[in-house]
């Protein structure tokens, strides 16, 4: 494959990764609206923020599984790559979102990322990196 090729490729891997990163974040507004209506009240704000790092990863996985081969990553740098793109969104959106609608301290974001504290969100945003690749060897198995 030639270079202009390649770079045409990563291009449009790149394009789309955003493209299902939008899906992405769309679904865990609506997970977490569901969160709030639902888990909040029961188990409290901390418990369910704990619960929803892994019904999120299962959200994110999911579409990841149904999306990967459209997003045409095959290689283990393009992968990479769109868990890169994902996590860096995500963070991104999130700091701001948080921060800038919602209105909440640094200290309450960090609280979601201290794991020593019982925060859980590296985990989620471990599985968000890694999902590409994850959810490309559970397609492979299936075959």
């Amino acid at each position: 494959m030639m270079e202009s090729e390649k770079q045409s490729t990563r291009f449009e891997i790149i394009a789309k990764g955003i493209t299902i990163w939008v899906i992405i974040i769309l679904a865990e507004i609506i997970h977490g609206i569901l969160r709030a209506i639902i888990l909040v009240p029961n188990v409290g704000e901390f418990r369910s923020n704990q619960i929803g790092v892994f019904t999120g990863s299962a959200i994110i996985l999911a579409i990841a599984y149904f999306t990967i081969r459209w997003i045409g990553a095959k290689s283990r740098l393009e992968l990479l790559m769109v868990g890169a793109i994902w996590l860096f969104f995500t963070v991104t959106f999130e700091l701001c979102f948080g921060r800038l609608v919602v209105g909440l301290s640094w200290e309450r974001l960090g609280a979601d990322y201290n794991v020593l504290n019982g925060g859980l969100m590296p985990i989620g945003l471990l599985v968000l990196f890694f999902s590409p690749m994850i959810t490309v060897k559970l397609r492979d198995v299936r075959k």
